[in-house]
């Protein structure tokens, strides 16, 4: 059985967007600089099925969270 490991490479490719090391750099840095207050999920730059499934794989505590809390750590700097 193949289980695909957890990465931020890998949550960029589930989000569709583009998942190379300069990509998702590129990424937070056009992005960072969330307000304290607002969930990650609620950033405008999401569309309605990314922002559903950040906030599904945090609420059910997913393989994914972990990634996600570093990718919202990064953004809220």
């Amino acid at each position: 059985m193949f289980i695909e490991q957890v990465s931020m490479t890998n949550l960029f490719g589930q989000l569709g967007l583009g998942s190379s090391d300069e990509a998702i750099e590129t990424f937070i840095a056009e992005h960072k600089g969330l307000n304290k207050g607002q969930y990650l999920h609620e950033a405008p730059f999401w569309s309605n099925s990314q922002a559903a499934f950040l906030q599904g794989a945090i609420k059910e505590d997913a393989d994914w969270a972990e990634v996600i809390d570093q990718l919202n750590l990064r953004l809220h700097k």
